[in-house]
């Protein structure tokens, strides 16, 4: 049987700006209807990111077989040669010759207020993928991506048989209720952060209990509160797993949901599934970045037996 996972969803490239002042002190409350400011950002840096990205990295170090199914801009070029420099498979990237790669523009303050501004780019032309051209997958997952992309590629795993993990993140917005009744009827697992899980409660009308009895498995996100499985009426309460530091939240739900979707691969149990997440989030926040921690499969694994006692 295949164990390939299919990772639809978004790659971009991240870019960093520091201004060394506070944002307050420049915007004025009473002239906010005419804004027209500059500011000095002495320091910027390029992170490699991306949901799909995020999530491949990952999932790849773990000694997974994802396959990113994306699409990137006539930019993308380095991105790409980094996936073959870390043996992630390119085949199902689809270039747009005619757009930009996505890209995020991150200023933060000295009191890490930030102003973002996202430009979605070849992200728009997501649905241009189909699943079927995939070849063998064990399980896929719907990450943040072009909202037609989102639902094409649900539709498609639906139809083709492949279980797949519905993880809305922030896109969750552009969804209507019955949008995202749909996904999840389709979906075999869903994963979300508390907040995203109460909007996606609010949105469907549907319970916890609800929403848990229509899946394998619903996973619900806690931060350092941990995180919790529902999954065949019962409720899994996973330990969130102590950081050598606390850097940059950047990518760690990306980073645990690739521990979810090797423990699936592997058929590991939820309780072993959800500590190997946790750890893979713990590993992660510990790094600037969304893809600059490092670790083998090896030592990912002896952490485990540190943290909990057993080998998974």
């Amino acid at each position: 049987m295949s164990k390939t996972t299919l990772i639809c969803g978004s790659l971009a490239f991240d870019k960093i700006m520091q201004y060394n002042g506070r944002f307050g002190e420049t915007l004025l409350a009473d002239q906010l209807h005419k804004v027209n400011v500059s500011f000095l950002v002495p320091t910027l840096r390029t992170e490699y990111g991306g949901c799909a990205a995020n999530i491949a990295y990952n999932l790849s170090m773990l000694g997974g077989d994802p396959l990113i199914m994306a699409t990137i801009g006539q930019d993308g070029g380095e991105y790409l040669e980094r996936f073959q420099e870390l043996g992630i498979s390119t085949r199902a990237i689809r270039k747009i010759a005619h757009a930009y790669t996505a890209q995020c523009f991150v200023t933060a303050d000295l009191d890490n207020n930030q102003i973002n501004a996202f430009h979605p780019g070849a992200m728009q032309f997501s649905h241009e993928n189909s699943v079927a051209d995939a070849g063998p997958l064990r399980v896929a997952i719907i990450a943040p991506d072009g909202r037609d992309g989102m639902l094409k590629h649900a539709a498609d795993c639906a139809t083709l048989g492949v279980p797949f993990m519905f993880d809305p993140g922030q896109q969750l917005p552009m969804f209507s209720g019955a949008e995202l009744i749909t996904f999840i009827d389709q979906a075999t697992y869903v994963a979300a952060n508390d907040y995203e899980f109460e909007m996606l409660m609010d949105r469907t009308g549907l319970t916890l209990a609800n929403m848990a009895g229509r899946l394998e498995a619903l996973i619900v996100t806690r931060g350092d509160k941990g995180s919790e499985v529902y999954a065949k009426g019962e409720r899994h309460e996973i330990p969130c797993v102590q950081a050598a530091a606390v850097v940059d939240p950047t990518g760690c739900g990306d980073a645990f949901r690739a521990g979810l979707l090797f423990g699936i691969v592997n058929g590991y149990d939820w309780p072993t599934t959800g500590r190997l997440a946790s750890l893979m989030g713990a590993l992660k926040i510990a790094h600037q970045g969304g893809q600059n921690h490092v670790a083998t499969a090896a030592q990912i694994a002896d952490r485990f037996e540190t943290e909990f006692g057993y080998r998974y």
